[in-house]
């Protein structure tokens, strides 16, 4: 019998966790099982620049929303000084006006129902929309990586499918659509990533046959990964016998990079469903 909830909510980072290794996925979303691992190490500093991370994200949403923040008071930290210099003298450039903040969009996909949360979203209605996602890693991670990433397939296709209401009403063609990373570090270094109609139809036959493999499981359908080096950096891999030691910071890995972004990541349960209400599907 698959085991997969009726309601169970996909977002990019449940799908990614899938695709890198399928029992992180059940240990996570499907047991909700919290294991005390640190993700990397240092482990104070690794925790120390997850916080930071997301201080900087609170930072940019309230500074997006006019919402002064009170960063006079006392000094930051570093690196936070340094993000938060970089985002006033480069942010990203050439944004449409009309900004949304901390958007949430969601849409059916198959039986299952596809939700997304972005750092920003701004649009030109009726002409193109510009999505924004701050990142705040050690090191710049390689475009061919950000381009394979459901994060950057997940976005873009939910904004097509769930955006018209930013739009005035119209749906957003995906050759309107621009993802960009900005890096907090990099800041001259943004990765810009346009869409077209050809990458919007292969990614809805992506994620609605990985949304399909995984509902059809059952218990035992959740194998360890067999890619060892993903294990170095995921709380879990004391509980799977793959070792006690976390990968380090520094590492010239990219799942370095990815180890913040799960670490901060906001547990599926979190999303409010009231939030993204008033989306029309």
């Amino acid at each position: 019998m698959p085991t997969l909830p009726f309601d169970f909510l996909f977002s990019q980072g449940s799908l990614q966790d899938y695709a890198d290794c399928p029992r992180r996925f059940q240990l996570r979303y499907l047991l909700e099982l919290a294991w005390p691992a640190v993700a990397a190490e240092p482990a104070d500093e690794f925790e120390a620049r997850v916080a930071q991370g997301e201080a900087f994200h609170r930072m940019a949403h309230q500074q997006v929303l006019d919402i002064r923040y009170a960063t006079d008071a006392l000094p930051l930290p570093e690196p936070l000084a340094t993000w938060w210099a970089n985002y006033f003298n480069r942010p990203p450039a050439n944004l449409p006006a009309v900004r949304h903040p901390e958007m949430t969009l969601s849409a059916p996909l198959g039986e299952h129902r596809l939700v997304a949360k972005y750092d920003l979203i701004a649009v030109d209605p009726g002409r193109r929309a510009v999505i924004v996602d701050w990142k705040t890693s050690e090191k710049r991670p390689k475009a061919a990586w950000l381009v394979a990433r459901f994060q950057t397939r997940v976005y873009r296709y939910l904004l097509v499918r769930a955006g018209a209401h930013l739009n005035g009403d119209a749906a957003l063609r995906p050759e309107q659509i621009t993802m960009v990373y900005w890096f907090a570090n990099f800041p001259e270094d943004p990765e810009r990533l346009p869409y077209d109609a050809t990458q919007y139809a292969a990614d809805e036959v992506r994620l609605s046959s990985l949304i399909a493999e995984i509902a059809g499981l059952d218990d035992d359908g959740f194998p360890l990964t067999g890619d060892l080096k993903r294990c170095l950096f995921c709380p879990y891999r004391s509980l799977c016998n793959r070792g006690a030691e976390a990968g380090e910071l520094g590492a010239e890995d990219e799942d370095a990079v990815a180890a913040e972004e799960m670490r901060a990541a906001e547990p599926l349960t979190e999303f409010d469903f009231e939030q993204v209400a008033e989306v029309a599907f």
